[in-house]
């Protein structure tokens, strides 16, 4: 083997192993989960001593934040997963009757929907909290309408990658010549 084929060779070697950089970012992701759970338990347990008297719309209030923040923690877990098996190394979980079907067979594009979809239901939430407290929390009309104009952003944003991906991945698109 030639000289230069050696080196292009451990070049090659160094920019592979190089996916191990990405180790450390997941478990600050993981760790952030942890964080997650943290808040997730501090809003739970200051919801119980006014539980009795609590009004339907403060309840739906509160039970919209603990769902916001259950959304996040699992587009988190589903960054986690899908792109370490990705990007990193294959998670050896074969068989475990817990292992989630998606799990090995999600793309970045499939990761990508799954990204805006959850985008999406968090700014629903968002917004739908901000229409809830009217009341309590005045927001002017423009806070609003900007509120809904950047969740309707990302609706449409989510839908045209969707459209994309669905697109670019039709059998028998035409080819440039």
């Amino acid at each position: 083997m030639s000289k230069l084929k050696q080196v292009e060779r451990a070049f090659e070697s160094g920019l592979f192993a190089s996916r191990w950089l990405l180790a450390p970012f997941y478990v600050g992701l993981i760790l952030s989960i942890g964080l997650l759970l943290v808040v997730f338990a501090r809003e739970f347990v200051a919801m119980i001593p006014y539980a009795a008297t609590m009004t339907v719309e403060t309840a739906i209030l509160k039970v919209l934040t603990l769902l916001d923040i259950a959304l996040a923690a699992n587009l988190i877990l589903v960054v986690i997963l899908a792109g370490y098996e990705s990007f990193v190394s294959k998670i050896d979980t074969e068989g475990h009757e817990d292992r989630p079907s998606w799990m090995g067979t999600t793309t970045f594009s499939g990761l990508k929907l799954k990204l805006y979809a959850s985008i999406v239901a968090i700014s629903g939430i968002q917004l739908l909290k901000s229409f809830m407290s009217i009341g309590e929390k005045p927001m002017t009309d423009m806070e609003l309408m900007w509120m809904t104009v950047i969740h309707f952003a990302f609706v449409v944003t989510a839908l045209l990658s969707a459209l994309t991906d669905y697109l670019s991945s039709r059998p028998g698109k035409s080819k440039p010549e």
